[in-house]
This record gives structure tokens, C-alpha cells and sequence, in this order.
């Protein structure tokens, strides 16, 4: 039985990708395959996949979800939104030097204001008392949020860079990683091959930066996210199994979509939330293959990636990265793994 502990490794702070590569298939890309390992290009990833194999991307698009403000005291609040309830509520995270109580009135970005309600867990239901799309109101006056990791703040190239050239679906508030690899280019050459795409909707929640806090595992309670599996993607994932193809989820986000309605042994399509958390011993029902960044110490995707690849095969993998100088983390390079159950 794996515990925190386990999933901890020592990372020089400069192997932290602090800024995108210009070109984005310019990224490294490390095969692991059972216990090989093997030093590529990205761009050649084409070359690793064969004619059928489908590619399950996730197509949700980053808010600018980041706002700074004032309370009606004259405090300073910052606002991060997590998720998009309804045309005028939103769930958020509000940093204030003191929580803010329901009814309190916060004016955000100098430009529109928000009733507080009730409180739901970490995180508070926010009124808008402006009128107008509510995700045109996010985008004109929010700011793209970074990973916390990252030490400068978004500009102009960040937002086009930090999300995928397939983004559609307004949503997340940190983008699916994985996908940020992919150029026009490269998914033209994909096409050319005969790989297959498909597309499911995970909007990320900011709890995907967040530590395990717990050793025993059991006791982690996973944040919660939600995702939607089109009934045309079922369809491709049941036409490429059928013909013996790999399903790859590109990116976690996909996976755990993936995996999260597969959970009855077939694949379904609808939409829900998911609180999946996969540990090692887990038993994958769709995903064969995974194309995924390099995750944060003690994170619930290390042990995800673990449970996938196998956990002391993502340890080679990691120290493998380390000594050769891969970036890190969202802004990094990538690994495409092959799962233990294929």
C-alpha cells in the first residue's frame, strides 16, 4: 500500500519551466514503455503512432478567471473563479485579509460588482450584478491565471500560449497541459497518417495544483471537476478498440474523463462531475496509451501517472528527466507512457 511519502522527489528549482518554448512542438518528448526509455522530439510523435489510433484531446478553454478588487471597507480582495454556475453565479476563491460574509459586496477589476453568498467548502458563491454574457465579462476584464508556480505574471504571449490550438469550450481555470504541445502543423501530419481525433470537455479546476496533505491516502479527498463525453466520441473509442487500435488520452484531464464514465466497463457518453482519484492498483477501461506533461511532487497526478506506467517506472522516468534536464510542469516538456494492463 503506496502513502504520500512515496510520490516525493527532489526537483532543482530550474528544472521549473518558467516560459513557453516559441515553437510548440519544440518540446522534448520521453517514451516510456514498460521500462524502456527513450529520448524524442515531440513534433516526431507522429512517428510512434500508428494508422486507427485515436487521440482523445480535451478542448475546454482557460478563463481569464484571475480578478482583483476592493470590499465595500475599502480591504483589497483577490478573486480566483473556479467554476461557472449559471448566467450570474459563479463558485471562487476569495483571498481577503478576512473572509468576506454573505451579502458583503465586492467591486472587482473597477468594472462590475458581486454579492457574496453562502460559503461551500474552500470556496464562495458569487452573485454578478452585471449584465451581459457572463463569460465575455470574465474575458474583457479577467486576467489569464497562471500556475502558481510560475513567477511572472500572464502577458500578451501567455494568452495565446497557455491555451491548446483546439481550445472551444470556456470553462478551466488552468489549461489541459498536455494539449499545449500541439501545433496545426503536427495535428495536419496526425491527420495525413490516419490517427484519429475526438474530443471530450474537462474544465481544470485550480485543486489540480493543490498537495496531497495526507499520508494515508484513503483519507485525501479529491476536488471535483466537471467533464462531458460526447456521444461521437464514444462512437471513435468503440471503432478503435474494435480494431485493435491504442486509445490515447492526451493530456490527465482526458483520462480522467475518459476513466471517470468508463467506470461502469464501457465507455458512456453524458456529462457530470468527477472526483476520480487513481492510486496504483487501479484498473484502466479505456485509456491505452497517455500523453502527459511532468507533475508536481506528492501531486494526485504522480500517483495517476504512477498508477498508468507503474511506479517504479515513473521513478526511473523522473530521475531519468532530471538528469538529462527536462522542463518541468506545465510550461515542460512531455512523456507519451504506455500502460502496465495493455
Amino acid at each position: 500500500m503506496y502513502s504520500l511519502s512515496d510520490f516525493d522527489f527532489e526537483l532543482p528549482p530550474e528544472r521549473i519551466a518558467q516560459l513557453p518554448l516559441l515553437e510548440r512542438s519544440a518540446s522534448r518528448l520521453l517514451q516510456l514503455d514498460g521500462d524502456q526509455i527513450t529520448d524524442r522530439h515531440f513534433a516526431d510523435i507522429a512517428d510512434q503512432l500508428q494508422p486507427g489510433d485515436l487521440l482523445v484531446m480535451n478542448n475546454t478553454r482557460v478563463l481569464k478567471a484571475r480578478f482583483f478588487g476592493t470590499k465595500e471597507t475599502g480591504g483589497q480582495v483577490e478573486v480566483l473563479v473556479e467554476r461557472v454556475l449559471d448566467k450570474r453565479t459563479v463558485l471562487a476563491q476569495v483571498r481577503a485579509s478576512k473572509s468576506p460574509k454573505p451579502g458583503n459586496r465586492i467591486r472587482l477589476a473597477d468594472a462590475f460588482e458581486v454579492t457574496v453568498g453562502e460559503r461551500a467548502g474552500e470556496f464562495f458563491i458569487l452573485q454578478i450584478d452585471a449584465g451581459g454574457d457572463i463569460f465575455a465579462l470574465i474575458e474583457a476584464h479577467g486576467r489569464l491565471p497562471l500556475p502558481p508556480y510560475i513567477e511572472h505574471n500572464a502577458d500578451e504571449f501567455d494568452e495565446q500560449r497557455y491555451q491548446t490550438v483546439y481550445s472551444k469550450e470556456p470553462g478551466a481555470v488552468a489549461a489541459p497541459t498536455a494539449g499545449l504541445h500541439f501545433d496545426q502543423p503536427l495535428l495536419d501530419r496526425l491527420a495525413e497518417k490516419g490517427v484519429k481525433l475526438a474530443y471530450v470537455t474537462l474544465h481544470v479546476g485550480a485543486g489540480t495544483f493543490q498537495p496531497v496533505r495526507v499520508e494515508d491516502l484513503s483519507a485525501h479527498k479529491m476536488h471535483s471537476e466537471w467533464y462531458t463525453i460526447p456521444q461521437e466520441t464514444v462512437d471513435a473509442v468503440r471503432a478503435a478498440k474494435a480494431a485493435g487500435r491504442d486509445v490515447i488520452a492526451v493530456g490527465t484531464t482526458s483520462l480522467r474523463a475518459l476513466e471517470s464514465a468508463s467506470q461502469s466497463g464501457e465507455l458512456v457518453a453524458g456529462s457530470d462531475d468527477t472526483a476520480l482519484f487513481i492510486t496504483p492498483g487501479y484498473s484502466f477501461k479505456t485509456v491505452t496509451r497517455l500523453i502527459t506533461n511532468f507533475h508536481l511532487p506528492k501531486s494526485t497526478l504522480m500517483m495517476l501517472v504512477s498508477a498508468f506506467a507503474g511506479y517504479h517506472e515513473i521513478r526511473k522516468a523522473y530521475q531519468h528527466a532530471i538528469a538529462n534536464e527536462y522542463r518541468f510542469f506545465s510550461y515542460g516538456d512531455a512523456m507519451l507512457l504506455t500502460t502496465r494492463s495493455r
